[in-house]
């Protein structure tokens, strides 16, 4: 009988500006950030190994919090000199903060007990987050539009804001927590469910939009939602100004990530 080969997971915890990639999905003929990360992990353990991320950004998103996980048939000597390799191989655009052993029962993806994204508006031009930030040329009703966030608590069919012909089995999602604030000059939209479908918040944050200029009323949110029809929801608001936040886990791996 063949001997099983032990297996030695690690989860790893990255930033990265998504501006030069075509999300984190590995895709034929585009530059992703699992490619890229995948690549350097292979190239400095000396094993042919896939890197699984906790979820799919689209292109231009970026995450100032993302996990993900790999499996070496050699444990590591030591974590945080190869965390300091990793980021010596990766260019600017990627950091990684920290790498640390896990249990092989624990998954990036599928462990994950909720994620939250951040969009970023303003009313104003701002010079020093050019890419970074939605420009708004009007004055939005933020009242209403937190009044409408709210009504995503009381759904879990998120079929309006999905991206069509997907591969999900489904379109359900868990969404606790969603609403807008001002912050200086920003207004930042935060979000926090269980998991989201392709271009969701974008959708979602485009929709929103729409209800604080007058475009669509409370009510009228709330039949997009019930509708189950993207094409009764707002145009996608673009990916630069979307951000991935954070990731939950079960202890004690949620202790060991940097906040």
């Amino acid at each position: 009988m063949e001997e099983q080969v032990q297996q030695h997971r690690y989860f790893l915890q990255m930033a990265y500006n998504g501006a030069p990639y075509h999300g984190w999905q590995l895709q034929p003929n585009a530059v992703t950030v699992q490619e890229v990360l995948q690549h350097a992990v292979s190239t400095l353990t000396r094993e042919n190994t896939e890197v699984v991320g906790a979820g799919r950004t689209d292109t231009g998103v970026h995450a100032s919090f993302f996990v993900a996980h790999f499996n070496l048939t050699n444990p590591l000597e030591n974590t945080d000199r190869f965390a300091r390799k990793l980021n010596a191989f990766l260019s600017d655009d990627i950091h990684i903060a920290t790498v640390f052993p896990v249990s092989t029962d624990m998954h990036a993806r599928f462990s994950a007990t909720s994620r939250t994204y951040r969009y970023y508006v303003s009313e104003q031009k701002e010079p020093f987050r050019k890419g970074f930030v939605l420009k708004i040329n009007q004055d939005l009703d933020v009242e209403l539009m937190n009044q409408a966030a709210q009504l995503l608590l009381q759904t879990n069919d998120f079929t309006s804001f999905s991206k069509l012909h997907t591969d999900v089995n489904n379109n359900l999602c868990k969404v606790t927590s969603a609403r807008w604030r001002r912050e200086g000059t920003l207004l930042i939209f935060e979000i926090t469910a269980n998991r989201f479908l392709r271009n969701m918040v974008r959708a979602i944050v485009g929709t929103l939009i729409d209800v604080g200029k007058g475009k669509l009323s409370v009510d009228g949110f709330w039949n997009t939602i019930q509708s189950k029809n993207r094409c009764e929801a707002g145009t996608s608001v673009f990916g630069g100004a979307l951000f991935l936040t954070d990731i939950q886990y079960p202890e004690p791996v949620n202790s060991m990530l940097m906040r």
